[in-house]
């Protein structure tokens, strides 16, 4: 017994130990990978919006499928048939380690934007690429709510996917979701748009949140589920139905 107690130790230890080098490799490469993208994609600047953010979301596509295998994560999609031509959606992820951002936006199937936080936007030239991807907001400023709001239903307006994480903030619970805010589900309601809910497997593995400096290569996965219609349905409705079917298949998928 105190054989097998100092192995299982020791096998904590030697994967503490790589989990922190390979998190070292992976920021490196992030950082090199980045660098060889940044001034392709900063033409999307020069281009007309809509445009521009097809040319983006390519570019930012092409260097996730350069970088997640490079760290050992390759991506498997689902449910990219439920995209259908001419239409766009609203899209609401689950969201529970920083590695969702970079993966989740570009694999989704035409152009988009994500809200995101704006303090990434003052980092040094990730900043600008941030931008280009992104409505911007500071949540605990009222007048920055309200601006990003009515910079989501421009978007949309212009035909562009938006990108949101409906738990606000990444699951530190031991929960499958945390609660869900109702900012996605009443732009879904006032806009008329279907949310196309997509659950993200592995993620949680590969960078768990409770800590620091840690990375495994892990096998990821994308599940788009069928488009929930919003008219004649309550923001409330909405939202537990959204909830409701993207807690079921994250549950399922981790059985495996």
């Amino acid at each position: 017994m105190t054989q097998q107690i100092a192995a299982t130790s020791k096998d904590s230890l030697f994967k503490i130990i790589f989990a922190r080098f390979w998190a070292l490799w992976g920021i490196i490469s992030f950082i090199i990978t980045f660098l060889i993208i940044f001034i392709p994609s900063m033409l999307a600047y020069l281009m007309d919006e809509v445009k521009g953010q097809y040319y983006f979301i390519a570019v930012s596509r092409l260097w996730m499928n350069i970088w997640l295998p490079l760290i050992g994560c390759p991506l498997t999609i689902k449910g990219r048939e439920y995209f259908k031509r001419g239409e766009n959606y609203i899209v609401t992820f689950n969201h529970n380690t920083l590695l969702d951002v970079p993966l989740s936006a570009p694999y989704v199937p035409g152009a988009n934007k994500t809200i995101a936080k704006a303090s990434f936007a003052k980092v040094p030239l990730f900043g600008w690429f941030y931008s280009k991807g992104s409505v911007l907001v500071n949540r605990n400023d009222d007048s920055s709510r309200v601006k990003s709001y009515e910079a989501m239903k421009t978007v949309l307006s212009q035909g562009l996917h938006m990108c949101i994480y409906p738990e606000g903030t990444r699951n530190r619970t031991a929960e499958p979701l945390k609660p869900f805010y109702d900012g996605a589900f009443k732009l879904a309601a006032e806009t008329g748009k279907s949310i196309i809910p997509c659950v993200i497997v592995g993620t949680k593995k590969a960078m768990p949140v409770n800590k620091f400096f840690y990375l495994l290569p892990t096998k990821l996965e994308m599940y788009f589920l069928p488009p929930i219609p919003s008219p004649d349905t309550s923001i409330k409705q909405l939202k537990e139905k959204v909830f409701d079917t993207m807690k079921e298949v994250y549950v399922l998928k981790n059985r495996r």
